[in-house]
C-alpha cells in the first residue's frame, strides 16, 4: 500500500506520496520564465512574456519525458494542427468577463477588433520554494481591460509534486473584482484548459468549424494523426459523451511512442458549479468549465458568477499526469478525494 505524509504549510494542508521526489526552479537567463524540474527532470516552465495575452505553463512532460501538450503557436511539429492560436499549454481565463473575451485573445485578433478581448497583465512572480516532497510557485496578475482598466486581481498558486511515474499540479487561483462588479456570462468558452499533443486528441474523419464571441471562424480538420486519445469521466462517460456532461473527475489517456500516457483534471468540492462540466474536445482541447451551464444543459440550467468590489472567487484543480501506466478509476476516485480534503 503507498504510503502518504501530510504536510501543512501556511495554513494549506497537503498529502504528498512518500516517493515524492524533490521540486527546483530555475529562472530562465531570458527573464519571464520560470523552469520547473522534479527530480532533476525538466517538467514544465511557467511563461508570462508580453507577447502572450495570458501566463501559462509550457510544456508538460510525462516523468517519462514525454511532452502532452500541443507545440503550435510556440513551437509548431510536424503533423501537429495549427488551428485555434490561443489554445496554448495549460491556462485559466474565460470566454466572457464583462463582456469582453478573455479566453479568444490571441496574436491572431485584427487591431481594430482589439477592444472587444481581455488581457491577463501585470504578472509578478511572488515567490517559489523548492522542496523534497514538494515546490510551490505563486504570481499575481490583473485582468484588464485593453486600456489597462483592472477588472480583477488574481492570485495564484501552483503546488507541484511528482513521482517515479506522475507528475502533478494543485493550481489554487482566487479572483478579486477591483472598482467595477464583474459578470462572467454563462457561456460555452473556460475556465482552466489545456492543448494536447496529436497522439491524445481522438481520432476523427470529421472537418468542424468553430466560431468565436466575435464572429471569427477557425477550421478544424480531420486528425488522421496517430490519435488515439479517449476521455472517461467520474460518472461513466467516454469519448465525445463526455463533452457538455458533469463529473468530479476526467481522464484523458492514449499511447505516445509506444508508452500509455495520460492527464486527468479533478475538480474541487469547494469550486461553484461543482461538479464542473467538461468542455473536452476530441481535436484536443481538454477544459473544465463550471460557469457555462447553459450551453451544456440545453438551457436547463444557468449560471452567470457576479462579484460586487472587493469580492473574490477562487477556482482549485488538481491535474494528473501519468505515465507508462493508466490510472483506474479506483485510483481517481482515491484522487479526487484526497484533494477534496486538502484545506487550499
Amino acid at each position: 500500500m503507498t504510503k502518504y505524509l501530510i504536510l501543512t504549510l501556511c495554513g494549506l494542508s497537503l498529502q504528498i506520496n512518500a516517493q515524492s521526489r524533490r521540486v527546483s526552479f530555475q529562472p530562465h537567463k531570458n527573464g519571464k520564465q520560470i523552469n520547473i524540474n522534479v527530480d532533476g527532470k525538466f517538467f514544465s516552465s511557467f511563461i508570462y512574456p508580453d507577447s502572450l495575452e495570458k501566463p501559462i505553463l509550457y510544456p508538460l512532460q510525462t516523468a517519462s519525458g514525454l511532452t502532452l501538450t500541443r507545440g503550435f503557436p510556440l513551437q509548431t511539429r510536424d503533423q501537429e494542427r495549427t488551428d485555434h492560436p490561443h489554445h496554448v499549454g495549460l491556462w485559466l481565463n474565460y470566454e466572457s468577463v464583462n463582456g469582453l473575451d478573455f479566453w479568444n485573445n490571441s496574436y491572431n485578433i485584427p487591431k481594430a477588433k482589439k477592444n472587444k478581448y481581455g488581457w491577463i497583465r501585470g504578472i509578478k512572480v511572488t515567490g517559489y520554494t523548492s522542496g523534497s516532497q514538494k515546490g510551490e510557485l505563486s504570481y499575481t496578475a490583473n485582468w484588464e481591460r485593453q486600456d489597462r482598466h483592472v477588472l480583477l486581481q488574481e492570485k495564484t498558486t501552483f503546488i507541484i509534486s511528482g513521482t517515479k511515474n506522475t507528475r502533478t499540479i494543485d493550481r489554487i487561483t482566487r479572483l478579486t473584482a477591483v472598482k467595477d462588479t464583474v459578470k462572467f456570462k454563462d457561456v460555452k468558452d473556460g475556465m482552466i484548459a489545456l492543448r494536447v499533443t496529436k497522439e491524445l486528441e481522438m481520432p476523427s474523419n470529421q472537418t468542424a468549424e468553430f466560431t468565436d464571441s466575435q464572429g471569427n471562424r477557425t477550421k478544424v480538420s480531420a486528425s488522421g494523426n496517430g490519435a488515439n486519445g479517449d476521455y472517461l469521466t467520474s460518472a461513466g462517460k467516454k469519448g465525445n459523451d463526455a463533452w457538455g456532461t458533469r463529473a468530479n473527475w476526467c481522464l484523458l489517456a492514449g499511447v505516445k511512442d509506444q508508452q500509455d500516457v495520460s492527464i486527468a483534471i479533478i475538480d474541487h468540492p469547494k469550486n461553484p458549479g461543482y461538479p464542473t462540466y467538461w468542455h473536452a474536445r476530441d481535436y484536443g482541447l481538454f477544459a473544465a468549465n463550471p460557469l457555462g451551464q447553459q450551453v451544456f444543459s440545453n438551457g436547463k440550467e444557468n449560471l452567470n458568477l457576479s462579484l460586487s468590489p472587493g469580492q473574490s472567487v477562487t477556482f482549485r484543480y488538481r491535474i494528473l499526469i501519468s505515465s507508462t501506466e493508466k490510472p483506474t478509476t479506483q485510483s481517481l476516485n482515491q484522487q479526487a478525494l484526497q484533494f477534496s480534503k486538502t484545506t487550499l
